[in-house]
C-alpha cells in the first residue's frame, strides 16, 4: 500500500550455463529507497521477499543501449576475459543491472558486476 516509486539500478541475478548462456531462473531486485531501508513495508504478495544484501566487492563493465539478455551475457564473456583464469570472483553468478527508465532513448547505462570473491 505504499507507493515507492522506480528505483535504480533494477538488478537482475544471472544463473550462467556451461557455455554462457543463462539459465532460465532469475532473481530481479529493486533497491528500496532511503527513507524505507530500515521499515520497509511488508510486500502483500508471497513471492515478493526483502532481502539485505551485504557489502561487496565487484568487478564491473559498462555498456550502453537498450539492453537484451545477449548484450549481458557478451559483456559477461568480456569482463571473464578481461579477468584471466587466476581472478577471484563467484562464477555461479552475475548482477545484470540497469539504471535508466525505458523512456530515456540516449545515455543509457548498464553493467555487468561478478562478485569479489
Amino acid at each position: 500500500g505504499v507507493g515507492m516509486g522506480m528505483t535504480a539500478p533494477v538488478s537482475i541475478t544471472a544463473f550462467p550455463d556451461e557455455d554462457g548462456s543463462l539459465q532460465q531462473k532469475v532473481k530481479v531486485s529493486l533497491r528500496i529507497p532511503s527513507q524505507f531501508q530500515d521499515n520497509p513495508p511488508h510486500p502483500s504478495d508471497e513471492s515478493i521477499k526483502i532481502e539485505k544484501r551485504q557489502g561487496m566487492t565487484i568487478y564491473s563493465t559498462q555498456f550502453g543501449g537498450y539492453a537484451k539478455e545477449t548484450d549481458y551475457v557478451n559483456y559477461a564473456a568480456k569482463l571473464k576475459s578481461a579477468l584471466g583464469s587466476e581472478a577471484p570472483y563467484c562464477r555461479d553468478f552475475y548482477f545484470c543491472n540497469g539504471y535508466d527508465p525505458p523512456m530515456k532513448p540516449y545515455g543509457r547505462r548498464n553493467e555487468v558486476w561478478f562478485v569479489k570473491e
